[in-house]
């Protein structure tokens, strides 16, 4: 029995589209909120797990709902339509609700990077103090000891003890380099001085020995890794403060847009992932759902490009990056529309089962057990003992059941803590640009559009647990390794890069199977209830876990961000180790010789 590659293709179209929407949303949306509104970690937390929240209450109304609907272009196409159409108008008014407040905010954060840099220039703290560019800037920070802005960032997340940082004076002492513009030409190394002098700026190169531009050097680049997030941070506090605060509307107005964008998508999630169980017979879910995730993964490519190509052209794109995946969310829907018959790919997913004497309405086979040997027990015991096997098995399922939703909502509280801080953990805390976190990204995206296949594949050989185990395995010890080797120099985007990737992979292995476990518990009249069991799993601890990672990382250092997602995933592995049933059962051979027989004919 082969799965039907087009076909499952065809039908994934509709998970490259929620896939395109989400990629961008999680990458843009929080630098958004961070430049625009200054909110904390544990805030902009807050905000990210709205779409989860109300996700894991309209998922499961909106599958079941499906389940019920019974149109000329089947159950699932006419929400992928209206929910496509319904987020592609509103999207757009999410950069444009905030686009006043983004002007403001990057006036605010000119004036207090100019600070060190402009002759006789002021900056009224939002707590009153006074920084003038005539005094030592970083030193009158500390003048209390209040924690708050640069201070509190860098003595809460412990940067003073890197690099033998360990004392406030070694720190100021950095701060006080400033940066040096510095040039190296052939065999000559020169300083370069700026002086302005009646509104006209004048460069001069000073040739300085080899030396002198070594340690310039080493003082530019500590000053880019102690100094720089720190300004970055006090900044923020200072937007929060000075702008959101002051203009509280303008969150308003851009959350109730956020909201309604976010139930548009909610709307066609279940039914449109709902749809490759409704075409594909039960052993091969786990190779189909390898392939649904690949052209999500293609969406996720799309919108990798688009924010990414956005953010090396422009500092702040964010309408022109919601206005071109909406417009590829469009194409992508056109296509969907113009290929996928569902009614002819369910009625063809029947006659496949037929032929193979299998049924999407089969109960689920516990692991490990064959269904004829329970077969011929069952016709040597007495109806009493057959009843209390049954409950036993009933408990059994039920456990199982649960255990599975458990390992999916650990599993998710782990990951997406990481995911939905990405950008910013890149951008503030390893000090990379916006385009560096973004290739990051992308790279993961690569691996798993290599990975898929073969993922499916695996969960054919060794069995979708084993492989669930074997994924949640790689995510631990790629977290451990950022917690305990990634620092913020010169080599941390490669090292968090790497170890990223590997917990990417776990993902991929992830994924593809843990939906397919719960799937098979179900029959074919229940596949969109089942599947929004499975949203509540993810959605849940989406809605939560990214306010609780803004927590660890407001209060604790950036790096236990990873610890916090280590101990998510250890436990995830332990409820999917005491999993008994979602493995998918095995082909009967008599139906398939008597099939592969009548095609001889």
């Amino acid at each position: 029995m082969k799965l039907n590659y087009k076909r499952t293709i065809k039908v994934g179209l509709a998970f490259a589209i929620i896939m395109l929407f989400w990629t961008a949303y999680d990458f843009v949306v929080p630098l958004l909120l961070e430049r625009a509104f200054g909110l904390s970690n544990s805030l902009r937390g807050v905000v990210m797990g709205i779409d989860n929240v109300l996700s894991l209450f309209l998922l499961p109304i909106f599958g079941k709902w499906s389940d019920s609907i019974n149109s000329k272009r089947g159950k699932r196409t006419p929400f992928v339509f209206v929910g496509t159409i319904l987020s592609v108008v509103i999207m757009i008014f999410v950069p444009i609700t905030a686009a006043s407040q983004l002007k403001d905010a990057k006036a605010l954060r000119s004036e207090i990077y100019a600070v060190e840099t402009t002759a006789d220039f002021t900056y009224e703290a939002s707590d009153g103090r006074v920084y003038s560019s005539s005094e030592e800037f970083y030193t009158m920070m500390y003048e209390t000891e209040s924690k708050s802005g640069v201070g509190y960032a860098y003595s809460d997340h412990d940067y003073l003890k890197l690099n033998d940082k360990n004392t406030l004076e070694d720190y100021l002492a950095v701060a006080s380099y400033g940066v040096t513009e510095i040039q190296k030409d052939g065999n000559k190394f020169y300083r370069i001085e700026t002086t302005v002098a009646e509104g006209t700026t004048i460069s001069q190169k000073i040739e300085i020995t080899e030396a002198e531009y070594k340690e310039i050097k080493a003082h530019n680049d500590e000053y880019s890794k102690f100094v720089e997030p720190g300004i970055a941070v006090f900044a923020s506090e200072e937007v929060n403060t000075k702008i959101t605060k002051v203009h509280p509307e303008r969150i308003g107005i851009y959350l109730a847009v956020l909201f309604l964008v976010l139930v548009a998508m909610a709307s066609f999630r279940s039914p449109a992932v709902a749809l490759m169980p409704d075409v594909t017979p039960k052993p091969l879910r786990s190779q189909a759902n390898a392939m649904i995730n690949l052209m999500g993964g293609i969406g996720g490519a799309l919108a990798f490009i688009i924010y990414t190509v956005g953010f090396i052209v422009a500092d702040s794109p964010f309408t022109q990056i919601f206005a071109i995946c909406a417009a590829a969310m469009v194409v992508l829907l056109v296509a969907f529309l113009l290929l996928v018959n569902e009614p002819k790919y369910v009625e063809d997913c029947k006659k496949e089962c037929e032929e193979y004497g299998i049924s999407n309405d089969d109960e689920a086979v516990e692991m490990g057990t064959a269904p004829q040997e329970d077969a011929l027990a069952e016709e040597t015991v007495s109806a009493e003992e057959l009843a209390e096997r049954k409950k036993k098995h009933e408990r059994a399922f039920k456990r199982s059941f649960f255990f599975i939703l458990a390992s999916t909502f650990m599993w998710f509280m782990g990951y997406n803590a990481i995911s939905s801080n990405l950008s910013v953990y890149c951008t503030k805390v390893l000090n990379q640009s916006a385009g560096v976190a973004s290739v990051i990204s992308g790279a993961s995206m690569a691996v798993s559009a290599i990975a898929f296949i073969p993922v499916g594949i695996l969960a054919v050989k060794i069995g979708r647990r084993k492989s669930v185990l074997l994924g949640f395995s790689l995510a631990v010890v790629s977290f451990i390794l950022v917690f305990l080797f990634v620092r913020p120099d010169h080599l941390a985007k490669y090292l968090f890069a790497i170890f990223y990737l590997i917990s990417g992979f776990g993902l991929i292995i992830t994924n593809v199977n843990t939906f397919p476990m719960v799937l098979e518990l179900s029959s074919s009249s229940s596949v969109g209830k089942y599947t929004g069991y499975y949203y509540i799993s993810t959605m849940s601890a989406q809605a939560i876990t990214p306010f609780i990672s803004g927590l660890v990382m407001d209060y604790f250092e950036d790096q236990y961000l990873f610890l916090y997602s280590a101990i998510c995933v250890a436990i995830a592995f332990v409820f999917m180790f005491f999993t008994k049933y979602g493995d998918s059962k095995p082909l009967p051979a008599k139906s398939t010789l008597e099939y592969l027989g009548a095609g001889d004919d």
